[in-house]
C-alpha cells in the first residue's frame, strides 16, 4: 500500500518521476516540472492528467500544431502515433500511465 501527497513531491530538476505502480509493463508515474518536455512519440498509447498547475499541451494532426490549456483535472489521451509536448505554465504535477521505458 502507498499513500502519496503529490503536492510533496518537488525533485531538484523538471520531468523528474516519482513511480507510483507497474501493472505487467504499464508504468504509473507522477512528475514535477516547471519545464517544456520536448517533441515526442510514445511507444504507445499515454494518458496524462494533470493533478497541480496547469499545462497547454501542444500536439499535432497532420502536420498541423494543436494546443489545449489542461487544468487541474483535465486528461489528456494521446493515442499511438500522436506526436506532443506538454508546456506547464509555471509549476506542474502529472500523473503519466504509458507502457514503461516509453519515451
Amino acid at each position: 500500500m502507498k499513500i502519496i501527497v503529490g503536492k510533496n513531491f518537488s525533485p531538484a530538476r523538471a520531468w523528474e518521476a516519482l513511480d507510483i505502480a507497474n501493472f505487467d509493463g504499464t508504468s504509473v508515474r507522477l512528475h514535477w516540472t516547471d519545464q517544456p518536455y520536448r517533441w515526442h512519440i510514445n511507444d504507445g498509447e499515454e494518458v496524462f492528467v494533470v493533478l497541480d498547475g496547469v499545462v497547454e499541451m501542444h500536439y499535432r494532426e497532420r502536420e498541423e500544431v494543436h494546443k489545449v490549456m489542461l487544468n487541474v483535472g483535465d486528461i489528456f489521451f494521446a493515442s499511438v502515433g500522436t506526436e506532443h509536448v506538454a508546456h506547464p505554465q509555471g509549476a506542474a504535477r502529472v500523473l503519466v500511465i504509458e507502457k514503461e521505458d516509453s519515451v
